[in-house]
């Protein structure tokens, strides 16, 4: 196992270097024209053509952002740090609401047909609904772009935790229930201490989809409200023509997305259990 993942480790090293190889050379400035009129030659010629910058031009902006990642110079000049935090902020905020209210209704859920058959037609009408379709009647309603945002992190992290859970509460074997029937265990006892163990692998499989879904959403709802974020430092940039901060940003927002994975990953390893 261990000579498998350093070969895997060598591989995908030589998989980046390769590609950075590539960018690189595909991304060379044109050699300067000849016979260029004076205008031309003012105006900087060729060199003035747009292009996407090379891995060497975004990994000395990296360097230089990550050096000082907290600065604030302004409203519209904020470090990478910041910004992130920021949106980390409105994604775990939402995100906590939504679990509030999906674990204990997807509970309900499970152990009651009745409540299943109540609640699912609402459910699959609303589940399919696009969360940046909130966002108008969020802000017209809160009038507050940063809590619209946050509402709109909430509304797509609600339904794979709810479904997940409705689904592993409905899916616990039922000689489990019926011991817990047999010691006279009350049902909230049952839920605690039988039905939550065992659904809890399914409950963190919801939730570890709920914030990817969530991590995608903050960023598109950033460029739609502004103010913070990286989803506007984005768009900022992009407004900037500054391509090198654009793809910048576009790898932190993969790096942090990928450590708010690894974290409900390693949760969800936690509650694991063999048969």
């Amino acid at each position: 196992m261990a000579s498998l993942n350093v070969r895997a480790a060598l591989l995908s090293v030589s998989f980046l270097i390769l590609a950075l190889g590539l960018w690189e050379m595909a991304t060379q400035p044109p050699e300067a024209q000849t016979g260029l009129t004076e205008y031309e030659m003012l105006m900087g010629g060729a060199e003035q053509e747009s292009r996407v910058p090379p891995p060497s031009a975004v990994i000395k902006l990296a360097w230089a952002e990550l050096s000082n990642p907290f600065y604030d110079a302004g409203a519209n000049d904020k470090g990478i740090g910041i910004q992130l935090a920021y949106s980390v902020y409105r994604v775990l905020t939402g995100y906590l609401a939504a679990m509030a209210i999906a674990l204990p209704i997807g509970f309900l859920i499970g152990m009651s047909p009745l409540m299943y058959k109540a609640l699912n037609p609402y459910i699959q009408v609303l589940r399919p609904i696009s969360p940046l379709a909130w966002m108008p009647l969020a802000l017209f309603i809160i009038q507050d772009s940063d809590a619209s945002a946050i509402f709109v992190i909430f509304i797509c992290s609600i339904w794979p935790m709810l479904l997940n859970t409705a689904f592993g509460v409905a899916n616990v074997r039922q000689d489990w229930v019926n011991v817990a029937r047999t010691h006279e265990l009350s049902p909230i006892k049952t839920a605690l201490t039988v039905i939550l163990p065992a659904a809890a692998p399914t409950i963190l499989t919801g939730m570890r989809i709920s914030i990817g879904i969530a991590w995608l959403v903050i960023v598109a709802a950033e460029m739609l409200v502004g103010g913070t974020g990286i989803g506007y430092y984005v768009w900022n940039e992009w407004n900037n023509l500054d391509l090198a901060s654009v793809i910048f940003s576009i790898l932190m927002i993969g790096v942090v997305g990928m450590l708010l994975d690894l974290a409900l990953g390693k949760a969800q390893k936690l509650v694991e259990y063999k048969e």
